[in-house]
């Protein structure tokens, strides 16, 4: 098990350099793209056109096919987390590159992206191993995930409908929060296709399951949405702070997803915690008590 978890870490870090590259090399393309007055924030597509954001596209097509196969072996606790990589990445290569400076406060946000992730890293709780699509397709028909995904289709017509036009050249949250809100239901069907692929090199072929198909046009569907929001965020918005509002939605969100329908309980992580902050309490007491000098 923790061998797998070591596979889907080592993807999930390779994934996290590629995509963190892709969003600095897309950013381009759009402003080669703007030039030409046709801009992605305005609806326009004249971005499919420049050969720099086709290469930005190839640059997250590799980065997400390891994020794939990433999620086959690893749970999405831990490898979504290990998102916070890419900002990082993103951060630095943008400060070089777009000149969009990296200061004091954006350099101590990336040591609390390393932190946090490896935080998570440590401590990723263990999935329950699955032996088909059908046993994924029960868990998406639990009635906490249906409301889950129901909520999140609603919110996101919401956001595409109503705050989209009014509000989203002026509040990051709308375009952000659309590519959020689906991209839990992206990774989601991600994972169940992942492990269809898994389980068919294995020998036994989940694609004459009808659920295998359902998982693929939902996640299509949902990848689309994604990118086309995302370059209308990148478009509008600065790259340094589209990418960590995007992570701590997103991951939020796929957490969440994740612990509903895979059942995922985090409580016993946060009891270790609580566990480890008494015995810290306890020993400082112990040398408040004894007069130790660095007290």
């Amino acid at each position: 098990m923790y061998s797998t978890n070591l596979i889907g870490f080592i993807l999930a870090v390779v994934s996290s350099a590629f995509i963190g590259s892709s969003f600095i090399i897309k950013k381009k393309g759009l402003q080669r793209a703007s030039l030409n007055g046709s801009r992605a924030s305005g609806g326009g597509y004249g971005y499919l056109l420049q050969p720099l954001w086709w290469l930005g596209m190839v640059t997250m097509i590799v980065g997400e096919i390891a994020n794939f196969v990433a999620y086959v072996y690893a749970p999405a606790v831990l490898v979504t987390p290990l998102g916070a990589l890419s900002i990082i990445v993103s951060a630095v290569l943008a400060h070089f590159m777009l000149n969009e400076k990296l200061q004091k406060m954006g350099m101590l946000g990336c040591l609390l992206c390393i932190v946090g992730s490896t935080v998570i890293v440590l401590h990723a709780p263990q999935e329950k191993p699955l032996s088909s699509v059908e046993e994924i397709w029960q868990l998406a028909l639990q009635p906490a995930f249906l409301l889950y995904t129901a909520s999140t289709i609603a919110v996101a017509f919401f956001l595409i409908l109503y705050c989209a036009p009014r509000f989203g050249q002026t509040n990051i949250l709308v375009y952000i929060g659309i590519c959020s809100i689906i991209g839990s239901l992206t990774v989601m069907s991600i994972k169940a296709i992942g492990i269809a692929i898994r389980l068919t090199i294995e020998g036994a072929d989940q694609f004459v399951q009808f659920q295998t198909w359902i998982f693929t046009m939902v996640a299509i569907s949902c990848i689309i949405t994604q990118l086309n929001y995302l370059n209308m965020a990148l478009d509008t918005f600065n790259t340094a702070v589209v990418s960590p509002i995007y992570y701590a939605l997103f991951t939020s969100f796929t957490i969440l997803a994740s612990a509903i329908m895979f059942k995922i309980c985090i409580v016993p992580c946060l009891q270790k915690y609580r566990g480890i902050s008494k015995a810290m309490a306890n020993l400082g007491n112990r040398k408040k008590k004894m007069g130790h000098p660095l007290i």
